[in-house]
C-alpha cells in the first residue's frame, strides 16, 4: 500500500484551513481517507467562538475515528455523527443556527478487501483510477449550477478591477446572494452543524479489484484542472502518482505566480490553501 498526503496554506501569515487525514485499522485491512476544506469566515461575527482549523480538526478526527471504527455504519451515518458530535463540543458556548458557523467540503473514503466506498459534499473532489487506466472524477456539482442570476453576479463581480470599490461593493452583494444558498433547498450543502445534510452527500462504491489508486483534491488543488486548465483529471492523477502530492501543490502555486491579479483566470482567492492525499489501497 502506497500512502501519500500534502497540504500548505495559501497564505502562510494565516491558519490552514484544510485538513488531511489516513487511518489504517490495527487488522491491517482496509483504510480510511479524510479531507476537508474549512469555509472561510467572514470578516464580521459569524457566531462562534472558534476559528474555522478548530471545527475542521474536531470533525475531521470525528469522521476518522467512527470510520474506522464503525465499519457498520455508511459513511453518510459516519458523516452525520461526526457533524453531532463536532456541534455538542460548541452548542453551549456558540450559535450553531448562524449561517456562517464553521463549515467544512467533505471527501470521505473507505476501503476494505471487496469494496471502495466514497462520500464527496460541495466542491472538494475524489478522484478514482480504475485497474484499466481510466479515471472518474467523484463530484459534488451544486456550487457550479447555482442559479443563473447568481453566475452573472459572479462573472461581473470578477471582470471588475481588484482592489476598486466598485468590487467591493459588487463583491457584497454577490456574497449576500451565495448565502442565502448556503444549506438552503435549491442551493448547495456543507458540513456545518446539522447531520441532515449528510444525506445530501455524493456517495457511492466501487470493486476493491477495480480500483488502483485514490486521488483526494481540495479545491485549492483541483483548480490545477477546474481554473488554470493545466491538464485533465487522468493527467492530475498521473502527476500526483509520479511526482507525489507535493508537486502539484508546487504546480498550482506556479500557475497562481504566473496570474498574480487573478485575472487571466478568475477566481475567489488569488491564492488557496490545497491539500493532496493518494492512497494506492
Amino acid at each position: 500500500m502506497r500512502i501519500e498526503l500534502a497540504t500548505e496554506p495559501g497564505d502562510p501569515q494565516r491558519p490552514n484551513e484544510d485538513y488531511a487525514s489516513v487511518a489504517l485499522p490495527a487488522s491491517g485491512q482496509g483504510g480510511v481517507l479524510v479531507l476537508l476544506d474549512g469555509v472561510t469566515p467572514p470578516e464580521e461575527d459569524y457566531g462562534c467562538r472558534h476559528p474555522v482549523p478548530w471545527f475542521t480538526a474536531r470533525l475531521g478526527g470525528a469522521l476518522l475515528e467512527l470510520s474506522v471504527s464503525h465499519r457498520d455504519m455508511t459513511l453518510a451515518e459516519v458523516l452525520a455523527a461526526a457533524i453531532s458530535r463536532t456541534a455538542e463540543v460548541h452548542r453551549a458556548t456558540c450559535d450553531l443556527s448562524h449561517v456562517r458557523t464553521p463549515q467544512a467540503t467533505v471527501v470521505l473514503a473507505r476501503w476494505s478487501g471487496d469494496t471502495v466506498d466514497h462520500l464527496v459534499l460541495s466542491d472538494s473532489v475524489l478522484l478514482v483510477e480504475r485497474t484499466d487506466g481510466s479515471v472518474q472524477p467523484v463530484l459534488d456539482p451544486r456550487l457550479d449550477e447555482l442559479p443563473p442570476a447568481v453566475r452573472a453576479q459572479r462573472d461581473a463581480v470578477r471582470a471588475l478591477p481588484r482592489g476598486s470599490a466598485q468590487r467591493a461593493a459588487a463583491g457584497r452583494e454577490y456574497g449576500r446572494a451565495v448565502e442565502a444558498l448556503r444549506n438552503a433547498e435549491g442551493g448547495f450543502f456543507t458540513a456545518a452543524a446539522d447531520p441532515a445534510v449528510a444525506a445530501r452527500a455524493v456517495t457511492g462504491s466501487t470493486p476493491r479489484d477495480r480500483v488502483r489508486s485514490l486521488t483526494a483534491l481540495s479545491d485549492g488543488a483541483s483548480r490545477w484542472v477546474e481554473v488554470f486548465h493545466e491538464g485533465s483529471w487522468a493527467d492530475c492523477v498521473r502527476l500526483v502518482a509520479g511526482e507525489g502530492p507535493q508537486a502539484l501543490i508546487d504546480r498550482v502555486r506556479a500557475a497562481e505566480a504566473a496570474d498574480p491579479e487573478g485575472t487571466g483566470r478568475p477566481r475567489g482567492k488569488v491564492r488557496d490553501d490545497a491539500a493532496v492525499i493518494f492512497v494506492a489501497p
